[in-house]
């Protein structure tokens, strides 16, 4: 479509949001620290009733338990902080109630599981940007998808490994105490039962190095990164993949040579990780579910038929309740350039070029 020739007047420049009163802060943090103490001691209490009151828990491993607590009281703590800003809220309260939505489900049965397996599973808009970076990110993802479903209830007691008879190989995989599975060691299964963590530790190292390298030799990626928020995870990946690994290297070929040094820095590097968690760039991983139920929200409208099209040259911008949020989010945070948000990203490049012209350039000589 054409563009039409009449000048059309930029937004005003945006004004800086006004921070929240002090007293709205406390509020905030005295209602996410209580959050975060209530759902860690939620998890004490799964952990000693899951392991059968600590009779499967394995001392050995209280380092890690006591780190998934922490990490409990953090991703607890840090969400509700992040709700609690009226974009989050928004964005909350819209992508959960898409989530949830018995409407959305009876219109859409098949839409939800569709988002779930290619919006958080294999993340595809990843592919849109670059096929290397999508591969890496499903190795770490997996990977580590891979290495929580084991390593959590090994931790928590609540599953156990025991010989199924004194001479034989055989096992038996027990969950809360019931037996699910039997299996011999000396088979596939039982390989891939003893070396999953193997598995996932061969995922992530390919995957944390490529983004690692990007990092290091990309400007793009330089110019903006910080190292404790962009290269610190990367780097706990790596290392705590690499020490998994030398653990079970040290146990089959050198007969146990250097296992303790290698299992407390093992030890140390996953526990440092799990509470750093919350605070770093890995947070992104309890909200990706929130921006899922999104995008199920902007489906629904576009099933509807119910587009924006941009102010100035009419081409379609987004679903307008997604417009709408947009601008109410916007009003929210006292922003008083919303009416950016009815233009197409063309035209908002065009609007600041005309805005810059006419207040800022006509200036020199």
């Amino acid at each position: 479509m054409s563009e039409p020739t009449e000048a059309v007047a930029a937004p005003p420049p945006p004004p800086e949001a006004p921070p929240p009163p002090p007293g709205a802060r406390r509020s905030v943090t005295a209602r996410a620290t209580l959050a975060g103490a209530a759902v860690s001691l939620l998890l004490i209490v799964a952990i000693v009733l899951g392991s059968r009151f600590l009779r499967d828990f394995d001392s050995a491993l209280l380092p890690y338990a006591v780190a998934t607590v922490f990490l409990a009281f953090g991703v607890v703590y840090r969400y509700t902080v992040w709700v609690s800003a009226p974009a989050a809220r928004r964005l909350f309260r819209k992508g959960f109630g898409s989530l949830f939505s018995a409407e959305n489900f009876r219109r859409a049965p098949t839409a939800l599981p569709r988002m779930i397996a290619t919006y958080l599973g294999f993340q595809k808009f990843l592919g849109a940007r670059s096929r290397s970076r999508w591969i890496a990110h499903q190795l770490i993802f997996w990977g580590c998808v891979l290495a929580a479903a084991i390593t959590f209830p090994l931790t928590w007691g609540w599953f156990t490994f025991t010989a199924g008879t004194a001479a034989g190989p055989g096992y038996e995989m027990r969950i809360w105490g019931f037996k699910v599975l039997g299996f011999d060691s000396l088979n596939l299964v039982g390989w891939l039962m003893f070396h999953g963590l193997d598995l996932a530790a061969v995922l992530v190292i390919p995957g944390a190095s490529y983004f690692l390298w990007r990092r290091m030799k990309d400007r793009g990626a330089i110019t903006g990164q910080r190292f404790a928020y962009d290269l610190l995870p990367l780097i706990c990946l790596i290392v705590i993949s690499v020490t998994g690994l030398l653990l079970t290297f040290s146990s089959i070929f050198l007969h146990g040579g250097g296992y303790e040094f290698l299992a407390v820095l093992h030890m140390v590097s996953v526990v440092f990780t799990l509470i750093y968690i919350p605070f770093g760039k890995f947070f992104h991983i309890v909200q990706r579910p929130a921006a899922v139920g999104m995008q199920l929200f902007k489906y629904t409208a576009r099933q509807d038929e119910q587009v924006f099209a941009c102010r100035r040259c009419g081409e379609p911008v987004d679903t307008a309740p997604y417009v709408e949020n947009l601008r109410a989010t916007m009003r929210d945070l006292e922003l008083d350039f919303n009416a950016f948000a009815e233009y197409c990203p063309r035209c908002k490049r065009v609007l600041r070029g005309n805005a810059y012209l006419t207040h800022v350039k006509k200036g020199f000589k």
